[in-house]
Formats: structure tokens, C-alpha cells, sequence
């Protein structure tokens, strides 16, 4: 089987990235969540404008044909692409240390995005058991009914039991960096190795970890999405997703016709001769945002581009309440177990391995000790934190999987997901965690 191309991972910022006046090395991560992504010219709007438009003027028809064949970048129609939009893309592609990205309109509509760029009618898809209960349902029923087949795997299993599923036709390993809402942790270093040796790209799902935690093209990972909805937005106010490629897989190495044959709705383009750094991500917003159309609106894009100024902010404060609302609920009598990204010893060896912080992120999970009738009192008696269907935000909220994310799922589905009967999921956000205690013991007694 052809060997895929083990490029040298890519620093997270090139000095020609971004253009800032006397920035004399790549800037940290901070200073990229606050600036990158536009650079303003001398009387242009100190921030990111929004550009609430939905078409572009030519003067040259000419010019509009090259645009419309991919000879030269332009703006044509903003389903395909949009100013603004490009700004919070090039400013989460820097984050992520990509070769470039591309948003979407919701989280879910990335993960599509991604997986319909790459695989075709009888094609298959291996991919950890730990997932979002939306995402294990595109995987497992829907894209069923296009012919793409998909095999789950525990991600703790050891090697040779994963190896064992691959299959000739397989084209793609996905994994959630943390697993919502099992809260399991992607052992990179096995799972990339494994798609190396295929030569199938490994997909990353970062929603939970975000680029301030966990930067998973360091670690072999060779496309990225994450739902903008969470943390990148931080407040809970849109909908949205990206794709980011990392520019360091060989798409020339004989699994994938589509990217080395002639597109015939773009002129018999050849992606991986007209676009050598990043033919997936051209083939990705070239054909499927076009034709799926879920697109980013620009509304949304400024508001993600907001969030991210404050990401490596809010990060360290989730992460910290997490803690202290754990270490609580661990002593708690109504309490049966508390889950978070390094409380054991294998997730906390992988968050100092794979983690640029010892932060586990800021979800947890806990069981309730009385089963359902507990649960409801519980969500029912809660005054700061909410029952809601929604992570990442800055205000705390609970919710419990196995009855709304993952109802969907039999039992033995759900445990496989990592969700327990009792497992009540908190997005714990960053309020005064004294209150949030306080609150979570008035609830649970």
C-alpha cells in the first residue's frame, strides 16, 4: 500500500503570517487571539469590519472568469467566501499553526464538511466510539445512505486491536482530542501512527480543547474541526464551525482520485497541481461549500473573531472552576463519581504529553447517587448553573446525556460513548466558583 508523506510538523506561526510593524519572531498565542487575521492600512477600521454583503462588484468580465475558475483568488458570492469571514478563518488557522481553513455555518456542517471533501459511495471510515452524540449519528446512520460505512473503536483499545478494523476502502481515522461527553483523551502518538501507516488522514475533532490547550497538528494530526459554537464563542450567541487543513498530507499517493483527477465543474482543475500546499482545503470550499451552501455569515464570523480575543483569558478560568467544582463533588455524599481530564493517572500523563497547558479544559462529569428522579430534583433546584444543550460557555450548564445528546443511542451505544445511565454532564464557565459550589450543594441536598 503507498506510504503517505511525514512532513515535519508545522510551526504554529510563520513570521510572514501575520503583518505586524517591527514583530521581530512569531508572536505567542495570546497576542495571535487578539490581532491575527487583518491587518488595518492607514485609516481603516482598527478592528475587524464586518462585510454584511452577499456579492462582489467587477469591472472586467475577464476577471470574473478567472474568479470563477479558480485562476485567481477573489470574492464571487459569500457562500463561498466573505471578507470578515476570511478574517476569523486566517485568525483560527494561525491558532491551530494550519495551512488554512475554512468556516462553515454550524459545527456539525464542518465535521460534513470534511469527511464529504474526502470519501465517495463505498468508502469507510474508522473512528472513536467517544463522540458527540450528533457527530456518531452522521457517522453511523446518515452517511450510511450515501454508501460510506463507518467502524467504531474503543480509543483506549491497544493497536492491534484497532489495526484489525482497517479496511482496504478505509479513507479517514477521526477522534474527538477530548470526547464529548466521555471525556476520554486521544492518544495522538498511536492514532497518527496508524493513519501514517494506511496513508489515510487522521481527522480531529478540538471543539472541547480549542487551540490553547491542545494544538493537534503537532501531534500528527492532518485536518482539524472544531464547533465555533463552544469555546470560540465563549457566550453562547452563534452557530457556527471551521475546517483547518494542515497541509501535511500527500493526496498524491494513489487512495484518492479525486483530488489528483480533473474536477470537471472547475475546468478539469487537478487540486494537487493547482493548489500543491492545501488541495484539500481548495477542493473543500471549492466544491462542497459551494454545493452544500452552509456557509458562515458574516454576523457570526465577527462574533467568533471576538470570542477568540479572549480565549486564552477564559481557558485557564474554566479550567480552574472545573477543578474546584470537582474536587467538591468528590467529597459530596449525594455523589457517586466525579470525571475530569486528569484525575487518573493515563489522562493526566496525556494532557502533560499532548497538552500545551495542565488544564483539562472546563468540562466535568459526575453521577448522581438515586438515578433519574435525582437527576430532575437536582436540574430543577439549580439557581446559577442551567439546564441547557450547549458547552463552552461562560456561564455554567448541565445536562444529562444519555436522555438529550445521546437519546438517540441504545445502552450499550451510549457506555460505549462513555455515558453512563447517571452521568450528568456540567460546562462549567466562569462565574466565582465559590457561587457555583455553593449553588451545586443547595441542588444536590
Amino acid at each position: 500500500m503507498p506510504k503517505s508523506v511525514a512532513k515535519k510538523p508545522r510551526k504554529t506561526v510563520k513570521k510572514s503570517a501575520v503583518e505586524f510593524a517591527q514583530a521581530p519572531a512569531p508572536l505567542k498565542l495570546a497576542t495571535l487571539c487578539i490581532q491575527a487575521g487583518y491587518s488595518p492600512k492607514v485609516g481603516e477600521s482598527r478592528i475587524l469590519p464586518i462585510v454584511q454583503g452577499a456579492t462582489y462588484k467587477y469591472e472586467d468580465i475577464v476577471q470574473v472568469n478567472r474568479v470563477m475558475t479558480l485562476q485567481e483568488f477573489g470574492y464571487k458570492y459569500t457562500r463561498t467566501g466573505n471578507p470578515t469571514v476570511t478574517g476569523f478563518e486566517t485568525k483560527i488557522n494561525l491558532l491551530e499553526g494550519g495551512a488554512g481553513a475554512v468556516a462553515t455555518a454550524s459545527g456539525q456542517a464542518a465535521t460534513l464538511l470534511a469527511i464529504a471533501s474526502i470519501v465517495r459511495a463505498g468508502d469507510h471510515i474508522l473512528s472513536a466510539s467517544t463522540l458527540y452524540g450528533g457527530t456518531f449519528t452522521l457517522l453511523n446512520s446518515t452517511l450510511k445512505k450515501f454508501g460510506v460505512t463507518t467502524t467504531f473503536f474503543e480509543p483506549d483499545a491497544p493497536t492491534r486491536e484497532i489495526e484489525k478494523l482497517f479496511r482496504p476502502e478505509t479513507r479517514i481515522l477521526f477522534g474527538e482530542t477530548i470526547g464529548n461527553p466521555g471525556l476520554t483523551l486521544l492518544d495522538f502518538d498511536k492514532l497518527s501512527r496508524l493513519a501514517r501507516k494506511h496513508s489515510i488522514p487522521f481527522i480531529v475533532d478540538n471543539t472541547l480543547a480549542t487551540p490553547f490547550l491542545c494544538q493537534p497538528f503537532k501531534h500528527g494530526a492532518n485536518i482539524i474541526t472544531h464547533s465555533a459554537s463552544k469555546y470560540i464563542d465563549g457566550h453562547a450567541t452563534s452557530i457556527g464551525g471551521v475546517v483547518i487543513d494542515g497541509g501535511n498530507f500527500d493526496w498524491t499517493n494513489g487512495l484518492f482520485p479525486e483530488f489528483t483527477s480533473p474536477d470537471p465543474t472547475y475546468n478539469d482543475v487537478i487540486y494537487t497541481q493547482k493548489f500543491p500546499q492545501s488541495p484539500f482545503l481548495f477542493k473543500a470550499r471549492a466544491q462542497f461549500l459551494r454545493d452544500f451552501g452552509a456557509c458562515l455569515n458574516p454576523m457570526n464570523a465577527i462574533l467568533f473573531n471576538l470570542g477568540l480575543e479572549t480565549l486564552h483569558l477564559r481557558m485557564p478560568r474554566h479550567g480552574e472552576n472545573a477543578r474546584a467544582l470537582t474536587r467538591f463533588l468528590a467529597g459530596h455524599r449525594e455523589v457517586s463519581w466525579v470525571n475530569y481530564p486528569g484525575l487518573d493517572p493515563k489522562s493526566k500523563k496525556r494532557i502533560q504529553q499532548f497538552f500545551e497547558h495542565e488544564n483539562g479544559s472546563g468540562i466535568l462529569t459526575f453521577g448522581i447517587k438515586g438515578g433519574i428522579p435525582a437527576i430532575r430534583r437536582f436540574a430543577q433546584k439549580l439557581k446559577v448553573a442551567a439546564l441547557v444543550v450547549h458547552v463552552g460557555d461562560a456561564r455554567t450548564g448541565v445536562l444529562h446525556p444519555a436522555s438529550s445528546t445521546h437519546a438517540q443511542l441504545d445502552e450499550k451505544a451510549q457506555r460505549a460513548a462513555g455515558i453512563t445511565p447517571d452521568l450528568v454532564r456540567v460546562s462549567v464557565g466562569i462565574e466565582d466558583a465559590r457561587d457555583l459550589i455553593a449553588d451545586f450543594d443547595q441542588a444536590l441536598g
